[in-house]
């Protein structure tokens, strides 16, 4: 599936430092019906466009893309296809703040509540300000409770399996302090437990991979309730607060009895970002998340394709 490099228009906002490209016109034909199915369509024949948008010299680890597309469903506002450096994401919190954000800043959407199509359900979102956005994300759950893994070089690791738009492992107790001098060594303790997981076969539920790992910590401010640090699939690490792991840890909390419904929650970044989040309760001990971050757009591109470039649709890592 070929596209006009030239046609191609995004724009960039960052969510708590978490950056994400919007694309808004000239984006793969993916056709009609369900969103999963043009997922799929998107991987099977459009991926070099996922790799153009996101890959060196055009984009870089952390960043998310963000396809925008007609939804299926008329009571819509949009549908989105949130991808990254690795693949395709269900949900993904920053990203749809990002894009309710980019979406007012647009002139698309008015102050108010709207409704988001993702690949995994319909999310509601509310527009506070025209930086400052309510997602009411997919029902998220715990699966499992203190689940031990033997991690090469580390040791004994205990970790939560929940669900909160995708599949994490949470360890409520980091075996480094979450601060942000040691960035690189949480990166590599955190893809030392995503391998262990693997190598364990350790998943989500129907064998999902579990793909986002998250190390939590005490807050630097005494305002929050807690500091974490997610690595992503790609192995780039959030700079925002995540905001499906926010979700999950918010399931975790309500299947403990430690955080009762509508309560407010503030969760902190590695880099001092911060979401707050609550929750209410659904059926199946599931919760439905509501989480409140700002988002602020940042550049405007059309993208070229000059004749002879050699990377047209980005530099190949793997």
């Amino acid at each position: 599936m070929n596209v006009d490099a030239a046609a191609i228009r995004v724009i960039d906002s960052h969510t708590g430092g978490e950056p994400t490209r919007l694309v808004v016109e000239g984006g793969p034909d993916l056709g009609g019906g369900p969103l999963p199915q043009r997922v799929e369509r998107f991987r099977r024949e459009a991926d070099h466009f996922r790799t153009m948008m996101l890959a060196e010299p055009r984009g870089f680890d952390a960043m998310v893309g963000a396809l925008l597309c007609e939804p299926s469903d008329p009571g819509c506002a949009a549908a989105v296809i949130f991808f990254n450096n690795r693949g395709y994401l269900g949900m993904c919190g920053h990203g749809a703040i990002g894009v309710v954000a980019t979406l007012a800043f647009m002139g698309r959407i008015a102050p108010g509540r709207h409704l988001l199509e993702t690949p995994v359900g319909i999310v509601a979102v509310e527009l506070i300000s025209p930086n400052r956005v309510a997602i009411e994300n997919v029902p998220s759950y715990r699966l499992r409770k203190s689940v031990s893994v033997e991690v090469p070089g580390i040791g004994t690791v205990r970790g939560d399996i929940a669900w909160g738009g995708n599949w994490f492992y949470l360890v409520e107790s980091s075996p480094l302090p979450v601060v942000a001098e040691n960035i690189d060594r949480l990166s590599d303790i955190a893809l030392r437990i995503r391998k262990a997981l693997v190598a364990a076969n350790i998943t989500g539920a129907d064998g999902a991979e579990i793909d986002h790992i998250e190390l939590f910590g005490p807050p630097s401010v005494s305002d929050a309730h807690s500091r974490n640090f997610v690595l992503c699939p790609g192995g780039a690490y959030d700079r925002s607060p995540c905001g499906t792991g926010t979700s999950a840890k918010l399931a975790c909390l309500a299947a403990d009895g430690k955080l009762a419904p509508e309560v407010p929650w503030i969760q902190e970044s590695i880099i001092g970002s911060r979401f707050t989040a609550s929750y209410r309760s659904a059926d199946d001990n599931r919760i439905v998340p509501r989480i409140v971050g700002e988002a602020y757009v940042y550049g405007e591109t059309r993208f070229i394709a000059q004749p002879g470039d050699p990377f047209p649709y980005g530099i190949a890592t793997a």
